[in-house]
C-alpha cells in the first residue's frame, strides 16, 4: 500500500484544469456599479486575489500563494496575479485611488526606496590613531 503524503488532496490535478477555472473567473468577474462624471451609472469588472481564491474553491487567498509554489502551477498563478495587478494599476488615475494604492502595496509595490548597508566581510575596520 502506498503511503499517503497527508493533508488535503490537491484541488486541481492538472495545470490545464486550473487554467480553465482561472479563465472562467476572468471572463465572468464580479461587478461594481460606479457613477461617471456625467452621473451615468456603469458596471465595472472587479478582479481580486480573494475573488479568484473563492472562485477556485479555496478557503483562503493563501491557497493561491501556496499553489504558486508548486512548479507545474507556478506560471499559471503568477500570470493570474499579474492580470489582477494590472487591473489595479490601470485604475491609478482614478479620482479616489487610496484603496488601489493599498492593494498594490500588498502586492509588493513600494513608494519609497530603502537601502540597507552592511559590512560584507564582518571584520572590524582597524583605525590607527596618530598623535
Amino acid at each position: 500500500m502506498a503511503k499517503h503524503a497527508g493533508g488535503r488532496p490537491p484541488m486541481f490535478k492538472t495545470p490545464e484544469e486550473l487554467q480553465n477555472k482561472i479563465d472562467e473567473y476572468f471572463k465572468n468577474p464580479d461587478y461594481r456599479q460606479v457613477a461617471t462624471k456625467t452621473g451615468e451609472v456603469v458596471d465595472i469588472p472587479v478582479y481580486t486575489i480573494c475573488g479568484l481564491a473563492y472562485r477556485l474553491g479555496f478557503e483562503s487567498r493563501q491557497s493561491v500563494y501556496d499553489y504558486e509554489k508548486h512548479g507545474e502551477f507556478s506560471y499559471i498563478i503568477k500570470r493570474a496575479r499579474l492580470f489582477i495587478e494590472n487591473e489595479y494599476e490601470k485604475k491609478l488615475g482614478d479620482n479616489n485611488c487610496t484603496g488601489i494604492i493599498f492593494a498594490l502595496k500588498n502586492m509588493g509595490w513600494t513608494d519609497k526606496t530603502e537601502i540597507e548597508q552592511t559590512n560584507i566581510n564582518k571584520n572590524p575596520i582597524p583605525i590607527e590613531i596618530i598623535e
